[in-house]
This record gives C-alpha cells, sequence and structure tokens, in this order.
C-alpha cells in the first residue's frame, strides 16, 4: 500500500534497502534447448543463412531495419552492434545444432531505476513458435530478475503487431496501455502497446515458464501436453 509523507501525500511504497543495480554484461545464458551467447560476428554468417529460410520477408516487417539483402551487409550490421553497452544482443544457439538460430537483445537499460526491456526480436523459421523460442525468452528474465536484481521487465511492440502483442501475453506479461503516435518507423505511424512483468510477478512466471519447458510436457510428437498459460496461477 501507498505511504503518506508528512502533509499526507502519498508517495508510494518506501524502499529503504534500494541501491541501483548492475549494468547487464555480455554473458553466456545456458538453458535445456539453446544457449544465449553475446551477438559476435562469427554469428553472422549462419544467421543470416538461417533468416534466409524464410518463404519471405514479413518476420521483417515490424522491426526497425529493413531486410538485409547480402551476407556482407547482414555482417556490417552485427559489428556495428557487437560492443554497444544499450543495446546488448544475444545470438540463439540451438544445441542441438551448435548454430545460431535467431536473436534478442536487452535495451533501454536503467540501472539506477532496475527497469529493463526485451527487444529486437528477430527468431528464424528454425526458432519461431518452438518451445526453444520461449527457453530463450525465460534465460534473459531469469538474468534480469534473479541474476541482476531488476525490478521491472518490459515489452513493447507495434500496436498492430498481433503475434507479440499475442506472446508477450502468453508468457504472462500484463498489458498496460498505448502509447498512440509514438514512432515513425519505415514511412509509417506507430502507436506503441506496453506490457511488463515486475519483480512480485517473477516467481509465478517463472514457476509456470519451467514447467512448461520441462521434458515431460512434450508427447512423442514434441506438441505440448499443457499449455504455458495454464501453468499460472489464476488473477485474483
Amino acid at each position: 500500500m501507498s505511504q503518506n509523507n508528512e502533509f499526507g501525500q502519498p508517495v508510494g511504497d518506501a524502499l529503504p534497502d534500494w541501491q541501483p543495480r548492475q549494468h547487464p554484461q555480455r554473458v553466456t545464458l545456458e538453458g535445456r534447448l539453446c544457449r544465449l551467447e553475446p551477438l559476435a560476428e562469427h554469428h553472422a554468417h549462419a544467421l543470416f543463412a538461417a533468416y534466409q529460410l524464410a518463404e519471405d520477408t514479413r518476420s521483417w516487417t515490424w522491426l526497425l531495419r529493413e531486410p538485409d539483402t547480402d551476407v556482407e551487409s547482414y555482417q556490417a550490421w552485427v559489428a556495428s552492434v557487437a560492443a554497444l553497452q544499450d543495446p546488448i544482443h544475444f545470438a540463439v544457439i540451438d544445441k542441438n545444432t551448435g548454430q545460431p538460430v535467431g536473436s534478442l537483445a536487452l535495451m533501454r537499460i536503467d540501472s539506477k531505476n532496475g527497469v529493463i526491456e526485451v527487444g529486437h526480436v528477430h527468431f528464424s523459421p528454425l526458432l519461431s513458435r518452438t518451445p526453444m523460442s520461449t527457453e530463450a525468452q525465460w534465460l534473459l528474465m531469469r538474468y534480469a530478475f534473479e541474476t541482476l536484481g531488476y525490478r521491472r521487465y518490459e515489452w513493447k511492440c507495434n500496436s498492430l503487431n498481433e503475434p507479440s502483442r499475442r506472446a508477450a501475453l502468453r508468457m504472462g506479461f500484463q498489458y498496460e496501455g498505448r502509447f498512440r503516435q509514438a514512432l515513425v518507423i519505415k514511412g509509417h505511424n506507430r502507436d506503441t502497446d506496453w506490457f511488463s512483468i515486475i519483480d512480485s510477478e517473477w516467481p509465478d512466471v517463472d514457476h509456470a515458464m519451467q514447467k512448461w519447458l520441462a521434458a515431460g510436457n512434450f508427447g512423442p510428437d514434441g506438441k505440448q501436453l499443457s499449455s504455458l498459460e495454464s501453468w499460472r496461477q489464476p488473477k485474483r
């Protein structure tokens, strides 16, 4: 509950022990299905090839960049972001093949207030809509909440990007609202939808993800036995 100051004004919960959090590092995060590695130039050729498996370029529609037409231009982009402090890009490595199959990033990093966002999500057909894609997201969430101790983990997307909106809600993010006319992207207006998970919600989200990702939750055909949403506690 919100506390009041000496004037009787509500000022929010006191956080007397709060300290700024550590800035994320370029670490390797190991899961059962995949591994996250700091994105580097040696990933570029395999990642470009993985993206080329798509029938068309629709996976680029919601990204800030236009599709790369050749591996050299993609490699140049990777080289341009590999050393940035914000965003910090990670390659998703399929542990079965040892090959990168997509990338995502931690961005808009506010260590003073313990707020961080996941973004620049670009999954190839080898990763999209697979258990590995959920595990990749869970690995970054766990790093932010448990290793770094952040209070708030954000997801933002174009309000017209319905697959991204569904993915956020499926994983346990709470919808917070729409920022109208927030950006101009590729010559078009973008309204941005905001979602978040806060630290008090993380234990339930984490529990559900671990239960869903367990090998026993998938049949011999690889299909889930129980949905991710079914493992979360119902909202009161």
